[in-house]
C-alpha cells in the first residue's frame, strides 16, 4: 500500500435500532484504532446495559482491515459476530467496531433469524455513521 492510498472508516460514534419478533438490538459504531479501545468500548457497554442477553460484535483495524475480531457472545457459532463482521467488509471500512446489544423478546429467532437480525441492525447503525476516507 502507497502513502497515497486511502481507506474508509467512520469520522464518530452512530447508533441505530431494530426490533425482530420481541427481540430489541441496539447497534452502535465506533471509529477505533486498537483492540485495547475496541475493548474499552465493549468494556463501557456491558457496564451500561448489564440487563442485555447478549452483546455481539467486530471490528477491523489498520488501512488494510487485516487486524479483524467477531464474538457472538453465546448465540449459537457464526449467527452474530460474522455478520456483523461482513457487514464492515459490505461497507469497505476499517479501523471501526460495531457492536450490537440484544435483550431476547420471548420468541427464538433460529439461526436464520439471527443473522438476519444481527447483519440488519449492523447495516443501519453504518448507514448512521458518516463514512469518510483516511490516508
Amino acid at each position: 500500500m502507497t502513502e497515497n492510498e486511502g481507506y474508509k472508516t467512520i469520522e464518530a460514534p452512530a447508533k441505530a435500532a431494530i426490533k425482530e419478533r420481541g427481540s430489541r438490538f441496539h447497534a452502535f459504531a465506533y471509529p477505533v484504532t486498537t483492540e485495547s479501545e475496541a475493548k474499552e468500548w465493549l468494556r463501557k457497554l456491558r457496564a451500561e446495559f448489564p440487563d442485555a442477553t447478549h452483546i455481539c460484535y467486530a471490528y477491523r483495524l489498520g488501512p488494510r482491515g487485516d487486524i479483524w475480531a467477531a464474538s457472538d457472545n453465546g448465540e449459537p457459532g457464526g449467527s452474530a459476530g460474522r455478520p456483523i463482521h461482513g457487514r464492515l467488509l459490505s461497507a469497505r471500512v476499517t479501523d471501526c467496531m460495531v457492536v450490537v446489544v440484544r435483550w431476547f423478546g420471548g420468541k427464538k429467532l433460529g439461526v436464520p433469524g439471527l443473522i438476519a437480525a444481527y447483519k440488519e441492525a449492523a447495516a443501519e447503525a453504518l448507514e448512521a455513521a458518516k463514512i469518510i476516507e483516511k490516508r
